[in-house]
């Protein structure tokens, strides 16, 4: 009897390096947890309750679907309860039942499962529910109006609205020191920069993030303040303060490094990461939003596909 081998066909990739969706998702949920226990002791009850109420929606949503759809459940791999988590990081303590049940529906239902799941969504899905709450329903997303609504008798104020409608005499009160350790109104896990910093240097060095789009989205932020600040720095903020405010970390380390809506070649993704700086300096300081990460993100999502056909020549020669 012949001892034939059999020819076997499969699809790429053909080398797999052992990482995995589920690892990625679990370490970037871990890399997350400081900023969002933070945000709890800042806050107080109702962080809890959003955050909790945010992940187990969102987690509710998927399944869901998957049932309606009469897919394999897919929870079990965490994005769910990822998106969930980062939505919750985003939003105020105050923000109503209803918002975040709206909020992670949109997430889920709109921003990942309608393009075709994990690695299909053009956009951030977070960013996707984000953008459309804030233009439907600023009041609630605007954190200063928020947490004077729910009573929640804290001091701080969002410091880039305190810039934007008031100068850069209103932020001499903030230190850079305070802005890192989370003395500043925001997101319930989007005001701890030390902690926000740290999760994504934990990032990078493991390799679930490119330091490539983290790092130049930080340069553009710092090179596009220092221009506007030395143009006028009686109007216009230094970098550094643009860098430890708002969602300028959270957008670095947790939103412009999502794998399916960044680009995958080196020099597309050091333009996509700096373009995201520069459209987050501008919308700022000449645009009608206090703060521009949001949209910024997705814009350069919208164009990372064209930005990805920016590839190096092929070596050897044409016949």
């Amino acid at each position: 009897m012949l001892n034939q081998n059999k020819f076997v066909v499969s699809h790429a990739p053909f080398w797999h390096n052992g990482s995995s969706v589920t690892e990625r998702t679990y370490h970037t949920i871990l890399a997350a947890l400081p900023a969002v226990f933070f945000g709890i002791i800042q806050y107080g009850w109702p962080a809890i309750s959003v955050v909790s109420l945010s992940v187990s929606t969102a987690i509710l949503w998927e399944l869901l679907l998957n049932r309606f759809t009469k897919r394999p459940a897919t929870i079990g791999d965490g994005n769910a309860a990822l998106l969930g988590l980062i939505f919750g990081m985003m939003i105020p303590a105050a923000a109503p039942w209803w918002a975040v049940l709206t909020g992670t529906f949109i997430t889920v239902v709109i921003g990942k499962q309608i393009f075709g799941g994990i690695g299909g969504n053009v956009f951030h899905p977070v960013l996707v529910a984000l953008a459309i709450l804030k233009v439907s329903w600023g009041d609630f997303f605007d954190h200063d109006i928020a947490l004077v609504n729910f009573d929640l008798n804290f001091a701080g104020i969002h410091p880039l609205s305190a810039l934007k409608y008031y100068g850069v005499a209103a932020i001499d009160r903030f230190t850079i020191t305070g802005l890192l350790l989370g003395q500043q109104a925001g997101g319930i896990g989007a005001t701890f920069g030390l902690g926000l910093l740290l999760g994504g240097i934990y990032l990078m060095l493991r390799g679930f993030i490119r330091w490539e789009i983290a790092l130049t989205f930080l340069a553009g932020v710092f090179v596009t303040a220092s221009i506007f600040n030395l143009a006028d720095a009686s109007r216009f903020a230094g970098p550094v303060f643009h860098i430890v405010t708002g969602y300028t970390l959270i957008g670095a380390f947790f939103l412009a490094t999502e794998d399916s809506s960044s680009p995958v070649n080196f020099l597309p993704m050091l333009i996509y990461g700096f373009g995201g700086g520069i459209m987050t300096v501008l919308i700022r300081n000449i645009g009608v939003y206090p703060d521009g990460v949001i949209f910024a993100i997705l814009v350069m999502n919208l164009v990372h596909p064209l930005l990805d056909k920016i590839r190096p020549k092929a070596l050897g020669k044409e016949v």
